[in-house]
């Protein structure tokens, strides 16, 4: 079956403060041109042929997201995070139906491209196996103690972890809260599919998936976006 003939839910974690980003407001309502950065990205899901709703996961303070747009779609769902990732991923995940599959996604990555949505879904189609978009590491990797050089670390089978990352809901639910339970520290999805030993391909996405993190990354996500735009009209 074709990727775009099956239709999946979208799982967007917005529950976050941004507090290294030195802003008034988190940064997922940060503006990229006329939209804010988690318009910008949910708009990416909301137009692909495979999605078919999106689950947006936020702050219990949240006094943003419903003056957007955005809010009117029937499409979303929206429900309350907690204080970690994971616990607004799991919070987003008891809101999914529990049979199928579902990406999940940071809202502040907003330059993924339906390319690589298609691409991750087709990988987990093919395989029947959870997956993750993913970056080979390409720069002398140093691991650091009191602020030098400990150690240079090989960056052979070395990889960035990206998103969207893809699981069965409820396989993930379950293993991420009993990671969790064990006090191990989930920072992604595949984390908790490790903890469980369950297996995770690696697919390779465009290195322009960035993260909005920091000041400087605003600048530079409008530019990947702007540099999208101008491969589209090729």
């Amino acid at each position: 079956m074709k990727s775009e003939c099956k239709q999946y839910t979208a799982l967007l974690p917005a529950a976050g403060i941004g507090s290294r980003m030195q802003a008034s407001l988190p940064k997922q309502y940060l503006r990229l041109g006329e939209q804010t950065i988690l318009e910008t990205t949910a708009k990416v899901f909301l137009s692909h042929p495979a999605i078919k709703n999106l689950i947006i996961v936020l702050h219990p303070n949240d006094t943003w997201f419903y003056q957007l747009p955005l809010a009117k779609d029937g499409r979303i769902n929206t429900v309350v995070g907690g204080d970690e990732r994971a616990d607004s991923v799991l919070a987003g995940l008891k809101a999914a139906k529990q049979d199928e599959w579902i990406l999940v996604h940071d809202a502040a990555r907003p330059c993924i491209t339906q390319s690589d949505i298609s691409k991750l879904i087709s990988a987990v189609e093919q395989q029947q196996c959870g997956g993750i978009l993913a970056t080979q590491v390409r720069d002398t990797m140093k691991r650091g103690a009191d602020g030098k050089i400990a150690q240079t670390v090989s960056r052979e089978q070395l990889w960035h972890a990206l998103t969207p990352q893809m699981f069965k809901v409820k396989q993930l639910k379950d293993n991420i809260q009993n990671a969790l339970l064990t006090g191990t520290a989930i920072t992604d999805e595949a984390s908790a599919m490790e903890w469980a030993n369950c297996p995770v391909s690696l697919v390779t996405g465009r290195s322009d998936n960035i993260k909005v993190t920091c000041p400087e990354d605003l600048a530079l996500a409008k530019w990947f976006i702007s540099q999208q735009q101008n491969e589209e009209e090729i």
